[in-house]
């Protein structure tokens, strides 16, 4: 196991109702004038942005709303929102929903307290020095910005989606986790979000730092308890005990705890950022098709953590087997999965039959990452270029 430091203060108020907590937690941290940042009007349909703005109200907060986040959040939506923090001199900033209003509600902490253009912190031309505080109140399980510093966000005119990691300035203050929340989500997003999370968990797991069996150890268990509890959501929907499962799994899963004392992955992220960069798909099943993929072409090349994997999480008998007919059952079974949570596991299949324009994303993915990516198995572009194949012609 290597040295780390794990620093990871999110307050986090979980159960049901806690969404009328909202606005003691505000003035607890300090907020006096809040923006209120989410997506589309579902949660004003439902009642819910009634519920936190009179919890507001009575904890004798101002507030100012900005609506209108893209579930793959674009650069136009922070400098918009930017824009309104700006004007309305406001102090802290509370994202509702899931992990799109919330990476967008970390560029505009970011951009809001930044002189030049907030995208210098993406792509790499500027280090931040400090970002308005936020809070959170979660309604979709997947992305774990909840618990993290990370943010992802799209440029549209330069089809670059782009992470950052600042753990130090923009992990949430606080966020709010009533399950209940998530009983009106469609199906396919509770099941994109299980795709995600897993796959949080996977480029912690899939690393070559010996001695690390705790970590893995409660990372494997994660994996089958996520696994279980949302083939149980398929049947049950309104099964509390299996969305709370869900979503704590899903803070587990990205707020740092199962990568401590490793060196990590992030390949398959990167490959699926180009796919929903360029194609507009959601992000967890980009990464079911890609995911599967590289996993297939890993498997000659280090089979080390392929065979753990397909034993303890996949559940593969290995009486009788050799390495690779394990890993094999085992993605086989992957896939198996996701095709039960009604996804596929082909890339053509998830475009509409669209052929993928495998160079143009190359490309792109050289521009962002150079000449290499990933730390499992150490990724050329020509083996980019081969997983994206792989994925083409997945069953």
């Amino acid at each position: 196991m290597e040295n780390f430091t794990y620093w990871s203060p999110t307050e986090f108020i979980f159960g049901r109702d806690t969404q009328k907590e909202t606005g003691s937690a505000l003035a607890r941290y300090g907020a006096r004038k809040v923006m209120i940042v989410y997506g589309s009007d579902r949660i004003e349909h439902n009642g819910l942005l009634k519920e936190v703005t009179d919890s507001l109200r009575g904890a004798g907060l101002e507030y100012v709303t900005f609506k209108g986040v893209k579930p793959n959040p674009t650069a136009q939506n922070v400098y918009d929102g930017i824009r309104v923090a700006r004007d309305e001199k406001v102090d802290f900033l509370l994202a509702i929903g899931g992990g799109s209003p919330i990476d967008a509600a970390k560029g505009m902490a970011l951009g809001a307290l930044y002189p030049g253009d907030f995208w210098d912190f993406y792509c790499g031309k500027a280090t931040p020095e400090a970002a308005l505080p936020l809070g959170v109140v979660l309604t979709i399980p997947a992305a774990g910005s909840e618990g993290s510093g990370n943010s992802v966000i799209t440029n549209e005119e330069t089809h670059q989606k782009i992470s950052v990691r600042y753990p130090f300035i923009l992990r949430p203050r606080f966020a709010v986790m009533n399950p209940e929340l998530t009983y009106s989500l469609p199906w396919e997003q509770t099941a994109y979000g299980v795709v995600d999370m897993m796959a949080h968990i996977y480029e912690r797991y899939f690393s070559n730092t010996p001695g690390t069996e705790l970590v893995d150890s409660y990372s494997e268990a994660i994996l089958r308890d996520i696994m279980d509890r949302a083939l149980t959501l398929r049947l049950q929907p309104d099964d509390y005990d299996a969305r709370a499962d869900v979503m704590w799994a899903g803070t587990l899963a990205h707020n740092g705890l199962c990568g401590v004392g490793k060196t990590e992955d992030w390949a398959s992220h990167r490959l699926e950022h180009e796919i929903s960069a360029f194609y507009d798909v959601a992000h967890g099943a980009g990464l079911a098709v890609i995911i599967p993929a590289w996993m297939e072409f890993c498997a000659r090349r280090n089979p080390d953590k392929l065979w753990k994997f397909a034993i303890n999480v996949m559940s593969v008998n290995p009486a009788g087997k050799d390495t690779d007919e394990i890993i094999d059952e085992g993605i086989s079974n992957l896939k198996n999965f996701y095709h039960d949570l009604g996804l596929t596991t082909n890339l053509r299949t998830l475009l509409g039959g669209e052929e993928p324009d495998i160079e143009k994303m190359v490309k792109s993915l050289h521009r962002n990452m150079g000449d290499t990516l990933g730390n499992y198995v150490k990724l050329s572009m020509d083996d980019c270029r081969e997983i994206y194949r792989i994925a083409c012609e997945a069953e």
